[in-house]
C-alpha cells in the first residue's frame, strides 16, 4: 500500500466541514453565509455545535432522505412554536435541490396537520408566514374576489 493512498487526519473533512457542506446544501449559500456572518465571540460556538451535530450528525445520516427531514423539521418548528426558523425552513424548502424542494401544496399538507396535532393558533400563525413567503416568491395566487 503506497502512502498518498492512506487518509492522513489533516486531509479528511471534519465533522465541522461535512456539516456546513450539508448545511450550505439544504438552506443554501446566501442564507449560511449569512449566519456565518454574524458570529460572535458570544455566539461562534454554538454555530459550530449546530453545524457538527445538526447538520453532520442528524442531516447526515442516509436513512431518512433530505424530503422526508424537510417535512418533519417543518412540523417540528411548528409543534415548538419556532415560527422564524419554520420561515427559515420554508424557504429552504422552497429553494432546495430539486430532489428534496417541497411545493406549496406540500407545505400547506404540513400546515393542514399542524391544525390537528399542534392546534388551529399554530397552523393560522404558520399559515401567515407561509403565505408571506409564497407571495414574496410570486408563488401564490390570490383567489377572484
Amino acid at each position: 500500500m503506497s502512502d498518498d493512498s492512506i487518509s492522513s487526519p489533516s486531509s479528511a473533512p471534519s465533522d465541522y466541514e461535512r456539516g456546513l457542506l450539508q448545511r450550505r446544501r439544504v438552506l443554501g449559500d446566501a442564507w449560511v453565509d449569512q449566519s456565518l456572518a454574524k458570529r460572535t465571540d458570544f455566539n461562534a460556538e454554538f454555530q459550530e455545535l449546530i453545524t457538527r451535530h445538526a447538520w453532520n450528525d442528524i442531516w447526515g445520516r442516509p436513512a431518512l432522505g433530505d424530503k422526508t427531514r424537510r417535512y418533519m423539521v417543518l412540523s417540528m418548528m411548528l409543534g415548538t412554536h419556532a415560527y422564524e426558523e419554520f420561515a427559515m425552513h420554508v424557504r429552504s424548502a422552497l429553494d432546495g435541490p430539486p430532489e428534496s424542494r417541497l411545493t406549496p401544496d406540500d407545505i400547506k399538507e404540513v400546515l393542514m396537520m399542524a391544525a390537528i396535532y399542534c392546534g388551529v393558533p399554530v397552523a393560522n400563525h404558520g399559515f401567515g408566514i407561509a403565505t408571506a413567503i409564497l407571495r414574496e416568491k410570486g408563488l401564490l395566487s390570490d383567489l377572484p374576489k
